[in-house]
């Protein structure tokens, strides 16, 4: 019987999915690094003083955890690592830089709320209430409604201070905009501490009724006047944020780096803030991530590849008949857009396509599970103002137009698209991209999770629409124009998010650089400005597609154009290895000798981007 919908959709269309190879010739994980039971340690105890706190941004969780952190890096240094196997070594060298760089992030996060802290006067006698209650230290109701009156106090003697400041520079705007997440924080925190005690002590709720009702709305009230007078972000939904691990999705010990509370609108970019994290944080990020290039160095790498793109397309334009126009060329592929309710038909036979392609070149292990295993679902309108593009992993994510769109919206969703966009990203989501990537990731050195990264990540997926490339898998000018698109558009990423961090672009000139330089439906680069910038990703994500791209596809010509390993094999020992660094995927692949004191080192794009 079959179960799988997509694959029961597919036979009842008459459509035969490619042969895969049988389930028994991909064999188990057979890995036994002496350092796994450590790293499980670790995180599971990172986890649990995580929660040991009502906030981060308290600072006796950010003491406690720099403590446990100095603790366990002591504890690695004391580690035999000489008599660790291979896979070992690189497990200890994953695991103390990840633990350094928490210790980097609780330094940079500290840094960030002693600057916000003028801003946020009252956040440690609101922090102080939470903390006594979890203590278990019992408060007496007057003493509580004079706690809360003067909370009251300091936040309307800081407002009254600031109501003279009006929009300033990048900084001062991120600054002000994360102090309002800050303070909508704190008042679900105060809200948390006056429903444990509301009701079950009636004389508590006697005294503080009123005075919490009176705090509450002036902190609220302080929230939306960061948000509005001085960062300068439109009027959004009040309701207030969960509090996450730190910066990026894997923490570090502070609050999120939350861009924006506002709620996105079509052709409204005011609600994108973000929160540059200066040259030391990206330093920092890079450091962690084994880039041994500089900011700047990586972006001198992205325009001599944006050079090359450009070249390309107007070879691409020129056999279409519109010269080295290439932006006419592009119009002209955006309007070959399917008819609406036909876009799922194309996306199941970009896919099915691609699958075929895979193994009649014998690149990579497709498990049958796998094959059989992913489906489709359509993207809600208004996700779509932050993902105008296709999403992935076990099912892909499709963005079209609905009825209920405006005409320039349905226009822009169907122009950027179209087949030829789309026969790129379909492989990217799917397979060989995140949806094998997961698949094999599930399976293999799950312990390696903890260092999950987006160069390995979104570089696996984004290195294959390199490969195919060199594979000749764009048949026609569309079909590469349409490659070459997204392979522009990583480079822009590079450019403007590293560039936007450095405060040296504002998230409106990087709408513009997409619109002007990559070609890019104006709404559509809104879109991914607000999606890079709203605090769900790290502040390299968007420059690790391509980086990590093309890591792997240096690294492909290391083992594979040099005759060392065939496409398979190493395409199989790469999904193998986990969600790592790429240099350390390196590594365990050249068996090459590592040193406890080991360093980042491979420069996979040369020795001087900036070739001064």
């Amino acid at each position: 019987m079959v179960h799988n919908k997509a694959v029961l959709c597919l036979l009842l269309a008459g459509v035969s999915l490619p042969a895969m190879a049988p389930e028994d010739t991909v064999q188990v994980d057979a890995s036994n690094s002496a350092m796994r039971p450590y790293i499980e340690r670790y995180t599971t105890d990172r986890a649990t003083l995580q929660r040991m706190f009502s906030s981060p941004m308290a600072p006796a969780a950010q003491e406690r955890m720099k403590k446990f952190q100095a603790d366990w890096l002591e504890r690695i240094g004391k580690l035999d690592f000489d008599g660790l196997t291979e896979e070992g070594k690189v497990d200890y060298i994953l695991f103390r830089n990840y633990v350094e760089h928490d210790s980097r992030q609780l330094d940079l996060q500290s840094r960030r709320n002693r600057e916000m802290a003028p801003m946020l006067p009252f956040e440690g006698p609101v922090l102080a209430l939470e903390e006594a209650r979890r203590s278990m230290k019992w408060i007496e109701g007057r003493a509580a409604a004079e706690a809360l009156v003067a909370i009251e106090k300091q936040v309307t003697a800081v407002k009254r201070s600031l109501e003279s400041e009006m929009r300033q520079s990048t900084s001062k705007r991120s600054l002000a905009n994360q102090a309002a997440v800050n303070a909508q924080a704190l008042r679900g925190i105060l809200k948390h501490w006056y429903d444990f005690y509301n009701g079950y002590d009636p004389l508590f709720t006697w005294w503080t009724a009123e005075p919490y009702k009176a705090t509450d709305a002036a902190l609220q009230a302080y929230a939306k006047f960061l948000r509005e007078k001085i960062a300068g972000v439109r009027s959004g939904a009040d309701a207030a944020p969960e509090p996450l691990a730190g910066p990026g999705r894997r923490g570090g010990g502070g609050l999120a780096l939350t861009g924006t509370s506002a709620v996105a609108q079509a052709g409204d970019t005011s609600d994108i803030v973000g929160v540059p994290v200066g040259r030391d944080g990206l330093m920092s990020e890079l450091a962690y991530e084994m880039i041994p290039y500089t900011p700047e160095e990586l972006i001198a790498i992205a325009n001599k590849e944006f050079a090359w793109c450009e070249g390309e397309m107007k070879r691409a334009s020129r056999e279409l008949g519109y010269g080295d126009d290439w932006h006419k060329a592009l119009e002209h592929v955006k309007n070959l857009y399917v008819d609406p309710g036909k876009q799922t038909t194309l996306i199941r036979d970009l896919a099915l396509e691609a699958v075929d392609f895979l193994k009649k070149n014998d690149l990579v292990t497709v498990p049958e599970l796998s094959n059989e295993s992913w489906h489709i679902e359509m993207m809600a309108p208004e996700r779509q103002l932050v993902n105008p593009f296709f999403l992935g992993g076990d099912l892909i994510i499709v963005s079209y137009p609905t009825s209920t769109m405006t005409h320039e919206q349905k226009m822009m969703g169907m122009r950027g698209n179209n087949p030829h966009f789309s026969r790129a990203t379909v492989f990217h989501e799917l397979t060989p991209g995140h949806h094998l990537q997961g698949y094999m990731a599930a399976r293999y050195h799950t312990y390696r999770e903890a260092f999950r990264t987006p160069f390995y990540g979104e570089g696996w997926s984004l290195y294959w629409e390199l490969l195919m490339w060199d594979l000749k898998f764009g048949k026609t000018p569309e079909d590469r124009i349409g490659m070459l698109f997204w392979h522009m558009h990583r480079c822009a990423r590079i450019i403007f998010s590293l560039s936007f961090h450095m405060e040296k672009m504002t998230p409106q000139e990087c709408v513009d650089f997409l619109v002007d330089r990559v070609g890019h439906e104006r709404e559509n680069a809104a879109g991914e400005v607000r999606r890079s910038f709203d605090g769900s990703y790290g502040p390299l994500y968007q420059a690790a597609y391509l980086l990590g791209g093309m890591q792997l596809h240096d690294l492909h010509r290391e083992l594979v154009e040099s005759g060392k390993m065939t496409n398979r094999a190493f395409h199989d020992a790469v999904l193998k290895e986990g969600s790592i660094p790429i240099e350390m995927v390196r590594a365990s692949l050249m068996k090459q000798r590592l040193t406890r004191d080991f360093v980042t080192s491979w420069k996979f794009r040369g020795p001087n981007p900036l070739g001064n």
